[in-house]
């Protein structure tokens, strides 16, 4: 597994472990089993509500904290200056850690883009001092990340978008390169496709024919390529499970390489349908969720 660079010279790996929708209860020893396998680097939020048991994970696992990138994310109910700078309290708390690796907005929010501004500006804050190592933006589409970058001073290091094989985002991936961010995607083995409450007659990326055909060629799991596909285009991934042996075998993707043909074949399958919330819809009964005390 190699670095990717940051546009500020930070150093994220490449795979990840991903906590959203993992059980409290099980978060804790997903986290110590991945660093077992080979993972350094974590990915959580404060409103998954697991912070606090990823951090449990980091300190069962026994693995120097130094060594693990931690990544996490302000919700909407704390966007302002001061409201951010609490969030980041918050979450190294409950985390038990004092600084993060990175620290991102969970939304845009363009009905209230003015308190996202001023989250992110503390954001710059936290940067300046020392108390974060990168910062960056969640689920921002281009016009987003455009309307962000007039307000402020910092570019965003990673911009963290739903990106799969049937919602590959070819827009937001090239405006995240033109300015030097990094495309992160979340689901990038298409779990997005059983999002709750969020479209009809979704079908599985895992059961795709195209992906079975190019796994088995390769003797890898559909999931591995997926995550290939996304390694081998320079993104980061952050894969989902609480299971050890899809832990592992999540894992399991540097000993093979896909073709330009498979890529190509992958790039296909876009369906230019989003799996998961659009991110320019107003949502303020969960955006108002009140994020835990410490």
């Amino acid at each position: 597994m190699t670095d990717l660079i940051l546009n500020n010279g930070a150093t994220l790996p490449e795979l990840g472990l991903g906590v959203f929708q993992s059980a409290p209860e099980e978060t804790a020893a997903a986290v110590a089993e991945a660093l077992r396998v080979g993972y350094r680097h974590i990915d959580t939020a404060a409103a998954y509500r697991n912070e606090r048991e990823v951090g449990e994970g980091l300190r069962r696992s026994g693995v120097d904290r130094n060594d693990v990138f931690v990544e996490t994310k302000v919700w909407v109910s704390d966007y302002g200056y001061d409201e951010t700078l609490h969030a980041f309290e918050k979450s190294t708390g409950k985390l038990g850690i004092d600084t993060l690796d990175l620290l991102t907005l969970h939304q845009p929010v363009p009905s209230r883009f003015e308190k996202t501004v001023a989250a992110y500006k503390a954001l710059e804050t936290l940067l300046s001092e020392g108390r974060v190592r990168a910062i960056g933006v969640s689920n921002f589409m281009p016009h987003h990340l455009e309307r962000l970058l007039e307000e402020t001073e910092i570019v965003p290091a990673v911009n963290q978008v739903e990106l799969h094989p049937y919602f590959s985002q070819r827009d937001v991936r090239e405006a995240n390169a033109k300015h030097g961010v990094l495309t992160q995607a979340w689901s990038p083995i298409g779990g997005i496709t059983f999002y709750p409450g969020w479209g009809d007659g979704k079908r599985s990326v895992l059961q795709d024919p195209t992906i079975g055909e190019i796994a088995a060629a390769h003797g890898k799991s559909p999931a591995q390529v997926m995550l290939r596909w996304g390694i081998q285009q320079r993104r980061s991934v952050i894969p989902k499970s609480t299971n050890p042996a899809r832990i592992a075998e999540n894992f399991d993707v540097f000993d093979f390489e896909l073709s330009t043909d498979d890529l190509a074949r992958i790039d296909a399958l876009d369906t230019g349908v989003r799996g998961g919330p659009d991110p320019d819809e107003r949502r303020d009964a969960f955006f108002d969720v009140v994020i835990d005390e410490a």
